[in-house]
């Protein structure tokens, strides 16, 4: 049997890469299963601690500070499980900083990866924030120079030009195309120290 294929999209908090994902999960052609990174950490703390009453409140920074490193490194071992078990995946993450991009090449490293950009301008993304109501006012543009410093993908696609069913459309004709994915292995390891 052979590998998934990966559908990696990268772009920071309400650049449309769910929207985008929901276009790849609807058409007929191809089967794809979607891991988003917000839908994957909310599901272990709902799913994980419904019985436990805590014995001292906790901040929310305090908890993410204790477990957000380790889910990531778990979600991103899931998506090559997901792979390595023949599923088309469609990964919904914001690579915003060294560590987890080095985790990506290093899990992803014998995985079919088909490195997407989801661009999108600051000035729309504060927009969407607002209009949205359920992101923290100026998530995006705090991710928007890290996220956007990485330049080398399969392909982009620019949300703001164009509908989440275009930019599905673009990604299914780049897989029909049977071109190589090659930027994701040609990608060289980041230096930690710098974010």
């Amino acid at each position: 049997m052979e590998q998934g294929m990966i559908v990696l999209l990268n772009g920071t908090s309400s650049s449309g890469k769910t929207s985008i994902s929901n276009e790849l999960i609807n058409q007929k052609e191809i089967l794809f299963h979607h891991l988003s990174v917000d839908d994957f950490v909310k599901g272990f703390f709902n799913h994980t601690f419904t019985d436990i009453e805590p014995a001292r409140e906790l901040g929310q920074e305090a908890i993410a500070q204790i477990m957000f490193g380790p889910l990531i490194t778990t979600y991103y071992s899931t998506v090559k499980l997901f792979s390595e078990m023949g599923l088309n995946v469609i990964v919904d993450t914001v690579i915003d900083n060294d560590k987890w991009f080095n985790q990506c090449l290093e899990l992803f490293a014998d995985q079919p990866v088909l490195f997407v950009g989801v661009i999108c301008s600051k000035e729309e993304l504060i927009r969407r924030e607002q209009l949205r109501g359920d992101r923290n006012i100026g998530l995006a543009a705090a991710q928007f120079s890290t996220v956007y410093s990485m330049d080398e993908y399969d392909l982009k696609v620019h949300t703001e030009e164009m509908s989440p069913s275009e930019c599905a459309g673009m990604i299914l004709d780049f897989i029909r195309s049977g071109k190589e994915y090659t930027v994701f292995k040609q990608l060289h390891k980041r230096d930690v120290s710098v974010s």
